[in-house]
């Protein structure tokens, strides 16, 4: 069994990767506050819930965004499971077969996106990461991540109206029926969604335009990679285990 940890914004995403396939994939809320000894219960409740034997994981592969969950993170596999996992970050870098653009500024997610993309395709590639924030890492066809884009999430958009207008408060993140709101959620829904749909489209056109490669493999990933629904077309794939399996492959590379 190998154990990967995806440590975001805001969620820890734990995936199983057993008998082939990904067995199990939980999530637990990312909230730096709370104490080590919450984060190991919950886990050590997981596997129990799901009738594992959390010693006979093999290896653990860590990636984190977080530094102040890291450590505890950490802590918890060893007192839990006995293995100190490997963690994804600038000194693991130049062991993956993928170079590594800014080694000490790329979030250690993106690499893992790169790397499952690149490994996929080995083309032209261009990950989007529907999360806290809407990254865009463009991968070459020779294994180099060339860039990274980032804007706002979804929720983070939503939320930022809600918190910095008197007026405005959240809302659910679903499609509205027109672009011109008839109450104040449809006009968020709208203007969220809609303008969103218009930017990724935009981004990987000029992706497409700077890389002068009308054939660029692009993947979807993310929590709320189904959020926008007209722009399945606009993907070669989505894959909403992208960042586990960049995660799983480091495991088997490094």
């Amino acid at each position: 069994m190998i154990l990967v940890i995806d440590i975001g914004n805001s969620d820890i995403t734990l995936g199983l990767w057993r008998n082939a396939s990904w067995e199990h994939v939980w999530r637990i809320p990312a909230v730096a506050e709370r104490p080590e000894l919450f984060y190991g219960i919950k886990i050590r409740d997981l596997f129990a819930g799901a009738g594992l034997d959390h010693r006979l994981v093999e290896r653990i592969v860590l990636s984190s965004v977080v530094p102040e969950l890291t450590g505890k993170i950490i802590n918890v596999t060893v007192t839990l499971i006995d293995k100190k996992p490997l963690v994804l970050g600038p000194e693991t870098y130049a062991r993956l077969p993928i170079k590594v653009l800014n080694p000490y500024e790329i979030g250690s997610d993106l690499v893992a996106n790169a790397l499952a993309a690149y490994t996929r395709f080995k083309a032209n590639c261009a990950v989007v990461d529907f999360g806290t924030a809407l990254t865009f890492t463009t991968v070459s066809a020779q294994g180099e991540i060339l860039g990274v884009a980032i804007a706002p999430g979804l929720k983070t958009a939503v939320r930022a109206l809600a918190q910095n207008t008197a007026k405005l408060f959240d809302v659910p993140l679903q499609w509205p029926s027109s672009a011109m709101g008839k109450n104040t959620v449809h006009a968020i829904q709208a203007g969220v969604l809609m303008g969103y749909e218009g930017l990724v489209k935009a981004m990987l056109q000029r992706i497409r335009q700077e890389l002068k490669d009308n054939n660029l493999q692009t993947v979807a990933t993310g929590g709320l990679v189904t959020a926008i629904p007209s722009l399945a077309e606009n993907f070669t794939a989505v894959d909403q285990h992208l960042t586990l399996e960049g995660l799983r492959i480091t495991a088997l590379t490094v």
